[in-house]
């Protein structure tokens, strides 16, 4: 399918209620996170379902897609990246020269949803051999979503059972002023508990005192309730 059939066919699942409510949800209003950013109102079932229909399109195609003024053509641009990504698992060059891609246009991947639908799967799974600078450079970044990447792309890492990354990040981003970052750390932490509670609990005796209580209670939450009063009670 062309570019502007795809696009047509997105637009034909759009509902104005979906869209006001998507306003409201992704905090767009002045001011906000998301502030300025315009929904078709079309669900995530529904946009990965014209995924298939992608495979035709030119690379400059998706581009355009990911440039967009609208929410749901940017998910799908990196739907169809993560698409073309995971396909190529034994072409380097081909994950390589996403993996570019994806860093040279983190302007567009600009809110929650969109960086957790990508980072990992692109990101973090080619860093998973691979020298792991690119993630503090995004850390450090003044981009609140480059931060966001920078995190939630250690969710691959923590997959393949390696945490270093995911607790410097944590230790980084502790003092960090915006709650987006809370969760996405103490989500990252989660899971670092579900594979090994040992490690996560030495980061808690060692930072739970001073950590974001959001970040906190994200990262306890799976505990039992005794264990998670324990630590929200530190000091």
């Amino acid at each position: 399918m062309q570019l502007p059939a795809l696009r047509q066919e997105l637009r034909r699942f759009a509902g104005p209620e979906a869209a006001a409510g998507a306003l409201r949800f992704f905090k767009t209003g002045p001011g906000e996170y998301g502030a300025g950013d315009q929904f078709l109102g079309v669900t995530v079932p529904q946009t990965r379902s014209l995924l298939p229909a992608s495979d035709a399109l030119s690379e400059a195609d998706v581009l355009t897609l990911l440039r967009s003024e609208w929410h749901e053509e940017r998910l799908l641009a990196l739907l169809i990246f993560v698409r073309r990504f995971t396909r190529a698992a034994h072409d380097e060059p081909t994950r390589a020269h996403l993996v570019k891609l994806y860093l040279a246009n983190t302007a567009w991947i600009n809110n929650w949803d969109l960086v957790d639908s990508s980072a990992p799967q692109i990101l973090g799974t080619w860093l998973l051999a691979r020298d792991r600078q690119v993630l503090y450079r995004l850390a450090k970044s003044k981009s609140l979503w480059e931060q966001r990447i920078a995190i939630i792309a250690t969710q691959a890492l923590i997959r393949a059972g390696q945490f270093a990354d995911t607790l410097a990040l944590c230790e980084h981003f502790l003092p960090h002023p915006h709650d987006l970052i809370h969760k996405a750390c103490g989500w990252m932490l989660r899971e670092v508990g579900k594979r090994d509670g040992a490690v996560l609990r030495r980061f808690l005796q060692q930072h739970a005192g001073r950590m974001p209580r959001t970040m906190l209670r994200y990262a306890i939450e799976k505990f039992s309730p005794t264990e998670r009063q324990h630590y929200l009670a530190t000091d």
